[in-house]
């Protein structure tokens, strides 16, 4: 058969995946990126000669990108050098009350116990089983599957499995849901954090975001060199393989013919034939037409008060003090419901929001070693309106104040000076990822309906494609590496069939 031809458009996770996938099996992959770097969203800051991740930061189920590697002949561990934490995170509401979530569970249980006492070290125990039991029930019938329904994810659980799907509890908020468990508030708040890995609120998003839970347990991993090694392994791998990655290349149309995605034009004017093209970009690039007005009917439009969170992040070196920093650190609010609320309602930046801190020269929790600054970045959850009204130099400059005292209240003290600090804003990240308002998870998971709503790999054009954290199966990194190998799935199948 004659060599089929893929242009994928976009070096992200998800794109760089579908490239491996393609090139593995013999097709001519043509990988073009705006950037002068891959990972999109997985991206990296320079202060100086220091190198900050600004993206992900979290890397979990490695088994994905190991099946990626090996799928195409290699082994992750000769591309990446990846070191398991012993602390998950290490979270703190004031300065005086701390808890540690651990890679050995019983250890976990017993932090909790001592900080929530024995009830809630028991109800950690019980929620950990039910998480394990929603991520066993979802793994292969809805995550790793195409163009999930609810009556096809019933199709595939079958008779023996509609038992356990029937108590996966989609119609409960997760909120709800960690009711079940936890009185103490703050460990509501703890687990309900893990809606917005998804960029999503844990009073509107499902009760089965509690299987995130059980894939912490299965394993979190610091990547040697930062999280943007990744991005440079798989285009390595994809390179190898006999694909080519254009940086600094920019795609302005897509065209077609035949009913179909046919090529790509691009900012200087050149056009590039294909057999079939790849978006790894948000769906809403699509809808919005800024690839094209041939493209826009690809996917549904998506309302700007369904996109995910947006965010404000700091990207800085500096001299910590205080607050004995783990590598993953997060400090809560008082008033978690308000967060959200001025989120999601408001359209506001939270008055007194939670702040994530990585502080990236840490590894497993030791106390640091070497003096002077650490490489830190700060993130603080935001709306998505980056697109309608920007934030003007006196609303940042509140807004960094709060968040800087917010630590301050509970133990951290950052010694920071502006030529060492880079803020990226939700205007910052609309430009960086184009027709989004600046929200970094595709749609807002809120609502059973929302993850059958996503768009699949196939859309609405034949022989045009999707791959990235806004595709099912959603937001992350192990789950845009996913969306990668659906949407080359979808493309062998459909190109076999011409």
């Amino acid at each position: 058969m004659t060599t089929k031809k893929v242009i994928v458009i976009g070096a992200g996770v998800g794109g760089l995946v579908t490239a491996v996938q393609l090139a593995a099996r013999g097709f001519q992959v043509q990988v073009v990126e705006r950037a002068s770097t891959p990972g999109g969203k997985m991206r990296e800051v320079a202060i100086g000669p220091h190198r900050i991740d600004a993206g992900p930061t979290v890397f979990t189920m490695r088994w994905i990108l190991e099946d990626v590697f090996a799928d195409a002949g290699a082994a992750l561990t000769d591309y990446l050098s990846l070191e398991p934490l012993e602390i998950i995170a290490r979270h703190a509401w004031s300065e005086h009350e701390r808890l540690d979530l651990f890679a050995e569970r019983e250890r976990t249980i017993e932090a909790i116990g001592d900080f929530g006492g024995a009830a809630e070290a028991r109800g950690y125990r019980a929620y950990c089983d039910k998480a394990q039991s929603v991520y066993e029930t979802l793994e292969g019938t809805f995550i790793r599957a195409q163009r999930p329904s609810p009556l096809g994810l019933m199709g595939r659980c079958g008779v023996s499995g509609l038992g356990r799907l029937r108590g996966i509890k989609p119609y409960d908020s997760l909120w709800r849901v960690l009711g079940d468990y936890f009185k103490d508030p703050r460990l509501r708040q703890l687990f309900g954090r893990y809606a917005t890995y998804c960029g999503s609120s844990p009073f509107e998003a499902p009760g089965t975001l509690m299987l995130i839970a059980h894939v912490e347990q299965q394993g979190v991993w610091s990547v040697i060199g930062g999280m943007h090694q990744i991005a440079l392994a798989l285009a390595k791998l994809a390179r190898g393989l006999g694909a080519t990655i254009e940086y600094d290349r920019e795609a302005t149309e897509i065209l077609t013919a035949r009913g179909g995605a046919s090529g790509v034009r691009f900012a200087d004017g050149e056009v590039s034939g294909a057999d079939a093209v790849v978006v790894n970009a948000d769906p809403a690039a699509l809808a919005s037409g800024r690839l094209g007005e041939g493209i826009r009917k690809a996917v549904r439009p998506l309302a700007p008060n369904s996109r995910s969170m947006s965010a404000m992040t700091w990207c800085l070196r500096a001299e910590t003090e205080g607050f004995p920093l783990a590598r993953h650190n997060v400090f809560f609010g008082r008033d978690y419901a308000s967060e959200f609320a001025d989120i999601f309602r408001h359209a506001r930046l939270p008055r007194d929001g939670t702040v994530y801190v990585c502080a990236q020269d840490r590894a497993c929790g030791e106390p640091r070693t070497t003096p002077g600054a650490e490489r830190l970045f700060l993130l603080l959850n935001a709306p998505s309106r980056g697109d309608r009204q920007a934030f003007d130099a006196a609303e940042i400059k509140q807004c960094e104040q709060r968040v800087f005292s917010h630590l301050e209240n509970r133990g951290l003290r950052i010694h920071r000076s502006p030529e060492s600090t880079q803020v990226t804003t939700p205007t910052e990240f609309d430009r960086l990822f184009p027709a989004t308002g600046g929200a970094l998870y595709g749609a807002a998971t809120h609502g059973w309906r929302t993850p059958f709503t996503r768009p699949a790999s196939r859309t609405r054009i034949p022989r045009l494609y999707l791959a990235g954290g806004g595709a099912h199966p959603g937001a992350g990194v192990p789950m845009a590496a996913i969306s990668g190998r659906l949407a080359a799935a979808s493309l062998i199948e459909d190109l076999r069939s011409c």
